[in-house]
């Protein structure tokens, strides 16, 4: 806590209200999205509510402790390096401020209507809004001030997943429809609790049926602690590397193993590469050099900065010499740390300069607080440069199974101290998400569970829209993608109707597709809006 006694008083005020509004974001992502775990479960009388609410609120807390950070550094890496550490604090916690009150405000306002809006949505829209502002005030183009390349992977994700929930549950439908006999007593899975009641006086599914939805049920809250929880950490990472880079852009608690590790990966990294270089830079020079972000490495002590493309003599000069020191440790020469590389043409004197940059900073470091903070900084940039590059040529074609494998090592170790969080903040994340789960599921649950369809859902409708919820919510936790666990399982229950031929609610599924269309749209112009008008107040002040 000593990087916050550092602070000027006013931006540590902001910066403790920002932490706020992020673990309130979270707070309501819990009872907003608690729905999507317990409706099912609930409303084929599996469990009572209040059980069914305390397991979620469990299950999503462990999600959140045990899972990754995958999908926290694509939120981060959603804002170039240029607008995060750029921006003063002021500016760049405004731009915090704008995209927390209007994730939350929006999600509020859904949850208030009882409409299953997409948590994902709402934050990709805030992030898009605060980005063309920021383009707009700093006369940037919107590719400088978004990372476009992940933006479009995560919207086409929000997109399909829907799509295959509703897809995949149906088929599970299916499956069951003609798997069971209608003269066995596993039937009863086809039927409504008030059917079943009816037929032997018991609302609750028979035994095997009702572990399995309970089951499935933990598993969509997992998979929604380790999704959607992620996401929280990521928003407090962002904030604190943008206010606080000298204590947050890498982790300085890592261990001598970890940095070992990493400075290993860069030396194999600069093997491989010099091993292959001719093959990668003619790919990339026939396919009209690719650009792809590079660290901006500067000096604290110096504002000029150079781009690859205007290399003077003397830097040239620099880089040479830089090559050839192969095996003698550099001086961190204050010309090529003074540098601001904006994008790369895959030359080969370039790429082997960040390199021995990176093999100069990390030599002999036992403990990252060995660094000065803009050293700090030049690490955490040009890893994730490298880190990027191993990604670049993993996709050449040709690359053997081998090489994909080693570089995607390449990569894990070169990351293993930037993609990280403080233990403090996954944990206070999931006791917001936990905490939020237990109040107010009601309103969404009661929408996913009763006015999606015409009829009363049935158990099979149940379980085959958790399963496919909880299977696809993991493999995009796995893969770092952030998708909607609203969209998959309102999605998937909607499959299981049309499968089934119990019909669907027009008015309901109406005002669920207008609300996806529209939370793009309005969280955007909400955001920069609440952007546009905090910059105003700055500047007046």
């Amino acid at each position: 806590m000593h990087a916050f006694a550092d602070l000027d008083p006013c931006i540590r005020l902001m910066l403790i209200i920002a932490l706020i509004l992020t673990f309130i974001y979270e707070f309501i992502n819990g009872f907003h999205d608690t729905a999507n775990s317990v409706a099912t479960v609930i409303y084929t009388c599996a469990l009572r509510s209040q059980l069914a609410v305390t397991m979620s609120s469990l299950f999503n807390f462990s999600g959140v402790i045990l899972s990754g950070l995958s999908v926290a550094y694509t939120i981060v890496y959603l804002l170039p390096t240029d607008i995060i550490m750029n921006n003063n604090s002021t500016h760049y916690l405004a731009m915090i401020f704008s995209m927390l009150l209007a994730a939350i405000i929006w999600n509020l306002g859904t949850w208030y209507l009882g409409l299953p809006a997409s948590s994902s949505h709402t934050l990709i829209g805030t992030i898009i809004g605060v980005g063309l502002i920021n383009s707009f005030t700093t006369n940037n183009s919107i590719a400088e001030t978004l990372n476009i390349t992940k933006l479009t992977e995560i919207i086409i994700s929000l997109i399909i997943s829907p799509l295959i929930g509703a897809i995949l549950a149906g088929l599970i439908i299916f499956f069951l429809c003609y798997s069971i006999d209608n003269n066995n007593n596993k039937h009863c899975i086809h039927l409504t609790p008030t059917e079943k009641e009816k037929k032997d006086g018991k609302r609750q599914p028979a035994f095997w049926p009702r572990i399995t939805l309970i089951l499935s049920a933990a598993g969509v809250s997992f998979s929604h602690g380790a999704n959607d929880g992620q996401k929280g950490i990521g928003l407090i990472m962002l904030i604190l590397i943008g206010v606080i880079p000298s204590n947050f852009v890498i982790n300085l608690n890592a261990n001598t193993h970890d940095i070992h590790c990493t400075h290993i990966a860069v030396h194999h990294l600069k093997q491989y590469y010099t091993k292959h270089s001719e093959k990668i830079t003619l790919f990339f020079e026939q396919n009209d050099n690719k650009n792809i972000t590079t660290p901006h490495i500067k000096h604290k002590t110096h504002n000029t900065t150079t781009s690859p493309f205007e290399i003077s003599k003397e830097n040239t000069m620099i880089v040479q010499n830089t090559c050839n020191s192969l095996n003698n440790k550099m001086k961190k020469p204050q010309q090529i740390l003074e540098m601001k590389l904006q994008n790369i043409c895959y030359d080969k004197t370039i790429i082997l300069m960040n390199i021995h940059i990176a093999l100069s900073l990390l030599q002999d470091i036992n403990n990252y607080n060995q660094l000065c903070p803009n050293e700090r900084l030049n690490v955490r940039n040009i890893l994730i440069y490298l880190a990027n590059l191993t990604d670049q040529i993993a996709k050449i074609p040709g690359t053997s199974n081998i090489d994909k494998q080693i570089l995607y090592n390449l990569h894990k170790q070169l990351l293993i101290t930037v993609e990280y969080a403080p233990l403090w903040i996954i944990i206070a994340v999931a006791l917001s998400l936990s905490f939020g789960t237990i109040i107010g599921w009601r309103r969404i649950a009661s929408t996913i569970g009763q006015k999606i369809g015409k009829k009363e859902m049935t158990y099979a409708q149940g379980l085959s829209a958790q399963l496919t919820t909880g299977i696809s919510i993991s493999i995009a936790s796995y893969t770092g993608m952030p998708v909607s666990t609203t969209h998959v399982l309102s999605s998937a229950v909607t499959g299981t109707m049309l499968a089934h031929g119990s019909g669907l609610q027009s008015k309901t599924i109406k005002n669920i597709i207008l609300t996806w269309i529209l939370t793009l749209p309005i969280t955007i112009t909400l955001t920069g809006i609440l952007y546009w008008f905090l910059l105003q107040i700055i500047i007046a002040t």
